[in-house]
C-alpha cells in the first residue's frame, strides 16, 4: 500500500524472496499470520520491479502494482471478484482506487485460473449453498454481531500496534525478537490451540453447530481475544505473515462465540455457519475500510451469496465503531490526499 502511494517501482525482489522463506517457517511452524499478505507482497513486488525495468510511468505503475496486489489476494484466497475489489479499497479509508478495478479484475482471474489449475476451484470453506437467510427479524441479532465485530476488530487494530511498539522497545537485538514472540504463542497454543496457524480450520469447526455446543464456554468465548493476542506476537514482534487472515479469524469466532450466547433465543438459526460468516465480514470489512471486496470474498470463500443482506447490515454497523481506526497504517484518507501527495502538495 505504501509502494502504490509513494514509490509503486520502488519494491525490492531480494524482500519478496526472504518475504517467501521467513512467512514458511512463522506460519508453517504455527505462528499467528496469514497467507495473504505475504502473497500480495511478493506479487506486487514483481510487478513493481518489472514496472521500473520498463521504465513504466508512475501513474501507471500505481495501477499494476495494485492490480498485482489483487490478483495475489484473489488466488490465494480462490475469491478473484472480491480480491480485484479489494486491491481497489485497501488503498484508502475512505474511498477507492477506482481505475485499478477493471486492471484487478483481469489480474485476479489471471491468477486464480492458474492457482487453481494447480490447487482446485473449489472455495476455501466448501460450497455451503444449504445456508439461507429467510427471518428478517434475525437481522436484529446480525446488528449485534455487527457491534461485536467492530468492537473486536478496532480492538484488534489498536492492540497489534501497541503490542507491536512494546515488544519492539524490548532491550534484545531485533533479530531475537520473533523468537521471543514465537516462544509465547507456542506456550498459549498449549492453552488455546485455536490461535496456532492461520485459524482456518478452526473456522470450519465454529460452523458446526456441534463442536460448538460440546466446547467449553470459556474456550469459545476466549478464541477471538487469544487469537488477537498471538497476532501481535507472531507478526508485531517481527514475524512475516499477513493480518488479513488473523482479521477473519477473529471475526468468525466473535460471531461463533455471539451464537454460543444467544443459540437459544428466538430467531436465532439453529446453525452458527451464518453468524461465523458475517462476523467475518463485519470485522476485517470494517478494519480494513473495505467492506465491499471482503463482503463478495467471503461470499466466494464460502459459495454462498444468501448472507450478503444481513451481513451490509453487520458490516455498516462495525464500520461505524471502527472509525478511523486502520490495521493498515499505510492506507491515505482519499483520492484528493494522494493527488496532493503525487503533487507534491501537503495534504489538508
Amino acid at each position: 500500500i505504501a509502494a502504490v502511494h509513494h514509490n509503486p517501482t520502488g519494491l525490492r525482489l531480494r524482500a519478496a524472496l526472504v518475504k517467501v522463506v521467513a512467512s514458511s517457517l512463522i506460519i508453517g511452524s504455527g505462528g499467528s499470520g496469514g497467507r495473504e499478505g505475504p502473497t500480495a507482497q511478493i506479487s506486487a513486488t514483481v510487478i513493481s520491479r518489472l514496472c521500473g525495468a520498463l521504465r513504466i510511468p508512475r501513474p501507471d505503475a500505481r495501477i499494476a502494482v495494485a492490480a498485482a496486489m489483487a490478483s495475489g489476494i484473489g488466488a490465494i484466497f480462490r475469491a478473484p471478484l472480491g480480491g480485484a475489489l479489494l486491491g481497489a479499497e485497501l488503498l484508502y479509508r475512505d474511498d477507492l482506487e477506482a481505475d485499478a478495478i477493471m486492471p484487478g479484475l483481469i489480474s485476479s482471474i489471471v491468477a486464480f485460473a492458474v492457482y487453481g489449475s494447480v490447487y482446485g476451484f473449489q472455495p476455501i470453506f466448501g460450497t455451503m449453498s444449504g445456508l439461507t437467510f429467510v427471518h428478517p427479524a434475525e437481522l436484529l441479532w446480525f446488528a449485534v454481531v455487527g457491534v461485536a465485530a467492530g468492537l473486536l476488530g478496532r480492538w484488534y487494530a489498536q492492540a497489534f500496534y501497541a503490542g507491536g511498539a512494546l515488544l519492539q522497545r524490548l532491550p534484545v537485538p531485533r533479530a531475537i525478537l520473533p523468537a521471543i514472540g514465537g516462544l509465547c504463542v507456542g506456550l498459549l497454543g498449549l492453552a488455546v490451540p485455536a490461535v496456532l496457524g492461520t485459524g482456518y480450520g478452526w473456522t470450519q469447526l465454529q460452523m458446526t453447530s456441534g463442536w460448538m455446543l460440546s466446547s467449553p464456554l470459556w474456550l469459545v468465548l476466549v478464541i477471538p481475544f487469544a487469537k488477537i493476542v498471538a497476532t501481535t506476537l507472531s507478526i508485531g514482534s517481527g514475524g512475516s505473515g499477513g493480518v488479513f487472515g488473523p482479521g477473519m479469524v477473529i471475526g468468525g469466532a466473535t460471531g461463533a462465540a455471539l451464537w454460543r450466547i444467544i443459540h437459544d433465543m428466538p430467531g436465532v438459526s439453529s446453525s452458527p455457519a451464518p453468524y461465523v460468516i458475517i462476523g467475518m465480514i463485519a470485522c476485517f470489512g470494517a478494519i480494513a475500510h473495505a467492506p465491499l471486496g471482503v463482503m463478495l470474498m467471503v461470499a466466494e470463500m464460502t459459495g454462498n451469496l444468501s448472507l450478503l443482506a444481513p451481513a451490509m447490515i453487520a458490516v455498516a454497523i462495525a464500520t461505524m465503531i471502527v472509525g478511523d481506526n486502520s490495521i493498515f497504517h499505510s492506507q491515505l484518507r482519499n483520492r484528493l490526499e494522494a493527488a496532493r501527495l503525487y503533487r507534491g502538495t501537503p495534504a489538508p
